[in-house]
């Protein structure tokens, strides 16, 4: 039984069709926010996408779209568009946990950028959605709140950390959402959910108000059920942002041109590198096979195919979780009981150190302190310049692959992820089983160029979405909107309609 959220139902729609209707006066904001408020109410409880649905925030910010449509002043293109946002990003209305019960019930003074550049552009934030705890994991079912549930398979992750806001798109509780991608964590989800996903340039998206994890890792970016969506959201939500000292000074890239010129289908005089370490044994062979026809439709499409070496992207996996454990190490030293947030045992007869000991030791899961132990051992006295200095050398030797490889092509392809979604709690007791959930997507992370992962068909072993990776160099983000584009258009092409539509029907009551 396949999906029927379509036709005259709003949740079935895109972003931009959604826009369309809205600018033709054929559906108010309202209407779209109610039938998304209704479908959340249907199916979350299944799925647990959403920690936090802002029913009368989003109606009233509805209201006001539709009045400043009536008026002629519409703010943007998505102006009256429903989006939801990882609960990663501060939002001074809605409280932000990071799916920790450090956070629980916080609701912080101000908005991150990400979050004010959306309000500011008309769109409705629906709600905060569920993730992995401070952004450690590959399955979200680390967060605090229980895990996030595949719409695909229920008894499947959605992928991680930003679960939530992967599967809240596949199940059409929202046309667009926000995540964030620190090792992969909006890429894997968008693959094992059947959703585009895009990790912009490193710096391409303001981090302020996005709650640290790897502060030179982390990146919030756009999610979505089509390419065209997500540039249409990505243009929202980038550029320079002066509150954000690692922001670039430079114009957003043209991505929403991009996409429209790839939906086309010409990538005549485009040159595509399939990154030899990112594919082959390891893989599950329904990933590969449904990659290789990627490659091989892309060749259709006018593109020139070569096979491209990245040899240091072997050791991106082993770096990774040297640098990123290390910077969290750092960063949550700021959870300490003191300031704000959780506080246990301050009943007059301890020390300020055994309450900041009890509250860390309540409030953090088992995978944070699992980063938080290995970072600081990493950092400390003796062994920091044989792990975190040598992680840091493996990044440049990999920075130095990317350039090398985009000197012979425009972009790189690979597999997002070398499997499908997995059952919960398959991995829950080998972590570095589940650290490899992220072995194709890493490298971006660490070079902090552009990255975008889009479904490339099903996998034929068990019937769940296959990702298809784009890497484009830095501040070259439309290059994967016109690839990705053009891509998409022939898959649903040959398809007879888009991937997505294919989402086994939710069981409602």
């Amino acid at each position: 039984m396949t999906q029927t959220v379509s036709g005259d139902d709003p949740t079935g729609l895109s972003a931009s069709e959604l826009a369309d209707r809205l600018q033709a006066g054929e559906l108010t904001s309202v209407e779209v926010t109610r039938a998304h408020l209704d479908r959340i109410d249907a199916v979350d409880t299944a799925v647990n996408a959403f920690l936090h649905v802002d029913v009368e925030g989003a109606l009233e910010a509805a209201r006001r779209a539709d009045a400043d449509r009536a008026a002629g002043t519409p703010a943007s293109p998505l102006a009256g568009v429903p989006v939801a946002v990882k609960d990663v990003l501060t939002t001074s209305d809605m409280p932000t946990t990071c799916g920790s019960k450090m956070l629980e019930g916080w609701v912080p003074p101000y908005d991150a950028t990400v979050t004010r550049r959306l309000r500011e552009a008309g769109m409705v934030l629906l709600g905060k959605t569920n993730m992995d705890e401070f952004a450690m994991g590959s399955s979200t079912e680390n967060s605090a709140y229980g895990p996030t549930r595949n719409p695909w398979d229920l008894d499947r992750i959605p992928g991680g950390s930003g679960g939530g806001s992967a599967a809240a798109l596949a199940a059409f509780e929202a046309p667009l959402s926000i995540g964030t991608d620190t090792g992969g964590s909006i890429r894997q989800p968008g693959a094992v959910t059947g959703t585009v996903g895009v990790k912009p340039t490193y710096g391409g998206v303001s981090r302020y108000g996005l709650v640290a994890f790897s502060s030179s890792l982390d990146q919030a970016g756009p999610c979505a059920r089509t390419v065209l969506d997500a540039a249409l959201l990505h243009e929202v939500m980038a550029g320079s942002d002066p509150m954000d000292s690692t922001s670039i000074d430079a114009p957003v890239p043209p991505v929403v041109a991009a996409a429209r010129d790839g939906a086309a289908g010409d990538l005549a005089g485009v040159r595509v590198g399939v990154v030899r370490e990112l594919s082959g044994e390891g893989y599950q062979p329904g990933v590969q096979r449904a990659f290789d026809a990627a490659v091989q439709q892309l060749t259709a499409l006018g593109a020139e195919v070569v096979e491209v070496s990245c040899p240091h992207f072997d050791y991106a996996l082993g770096a990774y979780y040297l640098i990123a454990p290390s910077e969290c190490s750092s960063n949550l030293a700021r959870f300490d009981a003191m300031r704000y947030g959780l506080r246990i045992g301050d009943d007059g007869s301890r020390s300020a150190e055994e309450v900041m000991s009890l509250t860390r030791e309540s409030g953090f899961g088992p995978e944070v302190k699992r980063r938080i132990m290995l970072g600081t051992y990493a950092l400390s006295s003796g062994y920091y310049d044989a792990y975190y200095g040598q992680a840091q050398k493996v990044r440049t030797l990999i920075t130095r692959d990317f350039g090398a490889a985009f000197e012979q092509v425009d972009v790189l392809v690979s597999p997002t992820t070398p499997t499908t979604a997995f059952p919960i709690g398959d991995r829950v007791d080998d972590p570095l089983a589940m650290y490899r959930a992220d072995l194709c997507t890493i490298p971006s992370n660490l070079a902090g160029n552009a990255a975008m992962s889009l479904p490339c068909g099903l996998s034929d072993e068990d019937g769940l979405p296959v990702g298809l990776q784009i890497m484009a160099p830095p501040m070259a983000d439309d290059r994967l909107y016109r690839v990705g584009a053009a891509y998409e258009a022939a898959r649903d092409a040959a398809l007879g309609g888009a991937l997505i539509n294919s989402v086994p029907q939710l069981e409602v009551a």
